[in-house]
């Protein structure tokens, strides 16, 4: 913070990021802007200056020391100032707490655990090994122990120590998944493109914003280029939207790959089963797979629970059935020197099978992604205790078969089963597998639901299949449009040796991007030592790199099909964000200025009719310009006005005592508010319109009094004061934050905004001064809240409009093919926003109007 005036002295470096220095009794003067529509995320960007002796004239170095000394002396320390909004925000009974299980629904979410977490990783052995050898065959037992070591270190190092051991713990208050790892960025370092936050909005009990302490200056300096720098937030934006690309490409891929494994046993029971019928058997496996999924987690997960804690029994018993019936040498794969003698016998066998060897650790995101259903200690126990112990028990096993059987390299699960109980092990690997299959479906449905709530994919609907746990979800359209992608990839490749190479692909594109953003979150928010950062990016993105040099050898082979799918639906995902993008910025452009809402008067213009207007917007602040499309169409507008902005913010869950914030939009005899709905990614609007408006009246009225209530403090203030101290209060209460914001020590929250003559920033501001002093406090709070209650009674009216943009005709080429045609198709093929609002058609009301961008 500087001085006005040129011969201004800097003042001292602040101690802290989120306090300032400010000399009380200082001449200042204030001037908030409303930067969060001129592209600052949404923060109050006010400025203030300190007034010097001399208007332009310089200090000696006497008079600048004793100017220091004053300062020094006359320094306070001060909290942050409050607006309206951060009043509302403040009002929090509690924090949100996570829900508290007993030792039965223990046991119970443990079965459900491995019904809806580990299938994927769980049928694994169904077909790694089928992979790995596919191209070049085992001659020798050291290359089966150099197989089997690379499979047992894999399975160590990302299932269990990458994501069990680390990812897990980078969950948004439970929530995972790739989104899950964006959200927890951008709410720390103000990384969204998209620019509607407001300092409100860390005031959620969910928000739990960790400021980094000043000894972190590492942390700091990431957190302040994130958020200032263009180019790192798109790029990070990019590395997301790939991610999720390819997770939503791996869930095409999962099912396919599962069934085709488990129906292949049924070539080695019945021989003259051919490779066209396994087909055929698998396409009719996965229809009825998908049309399962509309049931939901909860039911599913703990009929089909069971079922695969048998498969896990059953895979560590033929391992050790295997072990004793072949012998323990296999047990030598633990030493990893074996992966060394592989690669030194046959480099270019032992680079191709790793490709296959990656398969072993399929499952792994889903892992991560689907914990929004479980606890992270209940996810790791029971791999750790289970899983990962039958899992290698399983490989053991079949590795054992193999040394003893070197030709065998197809089939190789079901050849070493024992035939007394050959066909049940069948039936329980084809129920596993078909529970594999809607682990991957349940984690992109999780994580559709998170990017559509941050703006980043196309609304679609959303059915909540749990009245219990809102965060068991199902998709109908991306639960059918997965089903016809996955019987294309069947029917086109199939044979499994195909698949597992795009199956690869997409696994380990994932991977690569968890392991950048837990990286960022590492340096950003755990503030974990740049060493121990620097250890877990080189050990796991290197490896996923050299895994990944080996599947890109296989794309000629089909893979590149995978690619191309995930190509269109990076597209997809990117173009909906940009136009998203453009249309919020060109409607906080052309919002109406206050002035002319000053000039229509408080009857803006037309005539007031009786009744409440609830006018739907996605502006933060200010006036939307589709209100004045409606004042210019319609004959009248509703007595009260109420601009309704539906926001998503970057938290899972929004409680519901913390859902609206309020704010007065012009003098009050307009009788016009902003109020703000919040609601996080894993919310879902479920109040009947109804509920809503009687929820939101209620937070009206207790704005209301709230601000009655602060007005009535300043004036007892006032009244005891002499107006020097006054003056001197009044000044000793602002300051200049590190970024911008004005913070103040004032114990009345909204003094300074009713100190503010600009209309468009103070909520308890009235532009009629003289009525305000003239008028009886409690007489008014209380025939504006019998207005309320008369506006009420004549009924609620939704005001939608519908604003669509176009590309401008002197812009590029590519931008009017972008936004002409592939984003305005888009938007006209999801989801309408009078279904995602739940808004009845009786009571609304709808203005199309069009922005050129």
């Amino acid at each position: 913070m500087e001085t006005g005036s040129s011969g201004g002295r800097r003042l001292p470096k602040t101690e802290s990021a989120e306090m300032r220095w400010v000399v009380p009794g200082g001449a200042y003067e204030e001037d908030e802007i409303d930067s969060s529509d001129d592209g600052d995320g949404g923060t109050d960007t006010p400025t203030a200056a300190l007034g010097s002796r001399g208007g332009g004239g310089g200090y000696s170095d006497a008079e600048e020391d004793e100017e220091d000394a004053l300062l020094r002396q006359r320094l306070l320390r001060t909290g942050p100032r409050a607006d309206s909004f951060d009043v509302e925000a403040l009002d929090v009974p509690g924090l949100y707490r996570h829900q508290e299980f007993t030792m039965g629904r223990s046991i119970v979410l443990a079965l459900q655990t491995l019904g809806v977490v580990f299938g994927d990783v769980g049928t694994s052995p169904l077909y790694t090994f089928d992979i790995m050898f596919n191209k070049y065959p085992n001659t020798s037992k050291e290359d089966v122990l150099g197989a089997l070591s690379l499979v047992i270190y894999t399975l160590i190092l990302i299932p269990f120590l990458k994501y069990t051991l680390i990812v897990l713990w980078g969950n948004d208050d439970g929530e995972g998944g790739i989104f899950a790892l964006y959200s927890l960025i951008c709410r720390n370092a103000k990384a969204s493109l998209l620019r509607n936050q407001l300092p409100s909005d860390t005031r959620i009990s969910s928000f739990q914003l960790k400021v980094p302490s000043v000894e972190l200056e590492r942390s700091l300096r990431i957190k302040e280029r994130l958020k200032t720098s263009s180019m790192l937030k798109k790029l990070l934006l990019m590395l997301v939207l790939f991610g999720t690309s390819m997770v939503i490409a791996d869930g095409v891929v999962t099912p396919a790959m599962s069934v085709m494994s488990a129906v292949n046993g049924l070539k080695v029971g019945i021989s003259s089963v051919n490779e066209g019928e396994v087909v055929m058997i698998s396409v009719a496996f996965l229809i009825v797979l998908f049309s399962l999924q509309r049931f939901g987690t909860s039911k599913i997960g703990l009929a089909v629970g069971p079922a695969l804690f048998i498969w896990f029994c059953c895979l560590s018993g033929i391992g050790i059935y295997n072990i004793m019936k072949y012998g323990t040498e296999v047990l030598r794969a633990f030493n990893p020197i074996y992966i060394y003698y592989y690669f030194e016998r046959n480099p270019t066998q032992a680079w191709m099978s790793l490709g296959g060897c990656l398969l072993c650790a399929t499952g792994s995101e889903a892992m991560f992604a689907d914990l929004c259903y479980f606890s992270v200690r209940s996810v790791q126990l029971t791999f750790v205790c289970l899983v990962l112990p039958c899992l290698l028990l399983g490989y053991l096993g079949q590795a054992a078969f193999l040394m003893e059987n070197l030709t065998e390299n197809e089939q190789v699960f079901f050849l070493s089963i024992p035939s007394q109980v050959f066909w049940p092990v069948v039936f329980i690997a084809t129920l596993a597998a078909l529970i594999a299959s809607r682990t991957m479906t349940t984690a992109i449905f999780s994580i559709i639901k998170q990017a559509t709530a941050l703006g980043c994919f196309p609304r679609l609907k959303i059915i909540h299949t749990s009245r219990k746990f809102m965060g068991q979800i199902y998709i109908p359209v991306m639960n059918w449009f997965l089903l016809v992608c996955c019987l294309a990839f069947v029917t086109t490749f199939g044979s499994i040796n195909e698949i597992g190479n795009a199956y690869g692909i997409a696994e380990l594109g994932v991977m690569m991007m968890t392991t950048i953003l837990v990286t960022i979150i590492m340096l950003l928010i755990w503030q974990v030592n740049i060493i121990v950062v620097l250890c877990f990016l080189t050990l796991f993105l290197g490896l996923e790199l050299f895994f990944f040099s080996s599947v890109l050898g296989s794309v000629a082979d089909g893979s590149w099909v995978l690619l191309v799918f995930a190509a269109v639906l990076y597209l997809v995902m990117y173009i909906w964000n940009y136009g998203t993008k453009l249309k919020y910025e060109t409607e906080v452009k052309q919002k109406l200025s206050m002035d002319l809402m000053m000039d229509l008067g408080c009857n803006l213009g037309t005539v007031r009719a009786p009744g409440i207007g609830l006018l739907y917007n996605e502006l933060v602040r200010g006036v939307p310009a589709i209100f004045g499309h409606f004042l210019t169409t319609m004959p009248a507008i509703h007595s009260m006005i109420i601009f309704v902005c539906i926001k998503w913010v970057p938290v899972p869950v929004v409680p519901q005592n913390e859902r609206f914030l309020f704010r007065r939009v012009c003098p009050k005899n307009y009788h016009m508010f902003r109020c703000i709905a919040r609601y996080g990614y894993k919310d879902v609007r479920k109040e009947n319109p109804q509920t809503f408006e009687q929820l939101l009246i209620e937070s009206l009225e207790k704005f209301i009094r709230r601000e009655a209530q602060e007005r009535s403090l300043e004036s007892d203030e006032n009244g005891n004061t002499d107006s020097e101290e006054e003056v001197a209060s009044s000044s000793s209460r602002v300051l200049v934050g590190p970024n911008g914001s004005i913070y103040s020590l004032g114990v009345p929250l909204l003094a300074e905004c009713a100190g503010v003559s600009n209309p468009n920033f103070g909520s308890s501001t009235s532009f009629d001064g003289s009525l305000d002093g003239t008028m009886d406090g409690r007489r008014s709070l209380d025939n504006e809240l019998s207005f309320i209650h008369k506006a009420k009674e004549c009924g609620v009216v939704y005001l939608l409009g519908h604003g669509d943009i176009r590309a401008r005709k002197e812009s590029f080429f590519v931008k009017k093919l972008v936004i002409n045609y592939f984003y305005a198709f888009l938007r006209k093929n999801c989801r309408r926003g009078i279904a995602t609002l739940s808004i009845p058609h009786t009571r609304l009301m709808q203005v199309a109007m069009q922005y050129m961008v």
